[in-house]
């Protein structure tokens, strides 16, 4: 069983920072695919960031060059940096892994956080 904890969101002032953190537990061998997704009161979950295996990211274009996604493979964490963080971001961001390879060599899908929240407010 893998277990996705995450960490890091608080309240923030426009213009500030914050880096969430998403630690995952359990029988992994490899971290594939994974993903922020954030939340707002009354919106649809969307994509916020995504990495590949290859570390390749996309982005949802409102965050380009604000945000940056990163791991750590030998700690099997995810990483959110944000920074010129605005009102608009405020919502309940979530931890996706779409993809990973389990020490038993079984690949498993789709496990999610669960969930920090994150303020920017004045």
């Amino acid at each position: 069983q893998v277990q996705l904890v995450e960490s890091g969101g608080g309240l923030v002032q426009p213009g500030g920072s914050l880096r969430l953190s998403c630690a995952a537990s359990g029988s992994i061998f490899r971290i594939d695919a994974a993903g922020w997704y954030r939340q707002a009161p009354g919106k649809q979950r969307e994509l916020v960031a995504a990495i590949t295996s290859g570390d390749s990211t996309n982005y949802a274009d409102s965050v380009k060059g604000r945000f940056t996604i990163s791991r750590d493979n030998a700690e099997n964490t995810l990483y959110l940096q944000m920074n010129s963080l605005k009102p608009e971001d405020t919502a309940v961001y979530y931890c996706n892994i779409r993809k990973l390879l389990t020490t038993h060599r079984s690949y498993e899908y789709d496990y999610w956080g669960q969930g920090t929240q994150v303020t920017v407010s004045s």
